[in-house]
């Protein structure tokens, strides 16, 4: 099971499944915006409400939904407590908040959008470009191995944390980050051999 679900496609048939890759991409960039934009707690409110509405409709189960939220959370609490000693609850609740719905959104979007709809919808919108040098089927797999990639950091870092608190070694920031960086370090490198194998970047 991955560590978070943000990269983790559930297979379904609700109204997010069936929209096309772009228009939940325009929505994701539409949010984005009104939450700089409309920067305050209405805005925020209405966020996080749509955050959850769309984890909803997804099929996202609140366990899930928990996960994801899991892997920020300590950064979340942190900024919290620094936004709330500067400015304020009301301006934590504004930063935090719309943090938070837009890793719920995320996660209502990866949850319902497989990395081959994701791949084949970069490639044609890159096409046009493909006469100034670009070439979209290799910025397709980079976007894909970055999403691929994030639950699986994810993943090998929470079996690195098991491993060292096995040891007793859970509060030594060496147990942990040494043999992180290793793993994640080895598995780029098996990937670029993989690619090298196939003849991917060779030219």
């Amino acid at each position: 099971m991955a560590a978070s679900p943000l990269g983790d496609y559930q297979p379904g048939t609700s109204v997010l499944h069936r929209l096309p890759v772009g228009a939940k991409l325009l929505g994701l960039l539409v949010l984005s915006a009104a939450g700089v934009a409309l920067r305050g707690v209405p805005t925020t409110a209405t966020l996080l409400a749509l955050g959850l509405l769309a984890c909803a409709v997804a099929g996202v189960r609140l366990l899930r939904a928990a996960r994801a939220l899991r892997g920020v959370a300590i950064g979340l609490a942190l900024l919290a407590a620094y936004q709330c000693w500067q400015q304020g609850g009301e301006r934590a609740f504004v930063v935090v908040g719309s943090l938070v719905a837009m890793v719920l959104l995320a996660t209502a979007f990866t949850t319902t959008t497989s990395i081959e709809r994701m791949v084949d919808a970069i490639t044609r919108w890159l096409e046009p470009f493909r006469a100034l040098g670009v070439r979209p089927e290799l910025v397709a797999l980079a976007f894909s191995l970055l999403v691929r990639g994030i639950p699986l950091t994810l993943e090998i870092a929470a079996e690195t944390r098991d491993a060292a608190r096995a040891r007793g070694l859970e509060r030594s920031p060496r147990a942990y980050l040494t043999p992180l960086v290793i793993r994640v370090v080895a598995h780029a490198r098996a990937t670029g051999e993989a690619l090298h194998a196939r003849g991917i970047g060779d030219d």
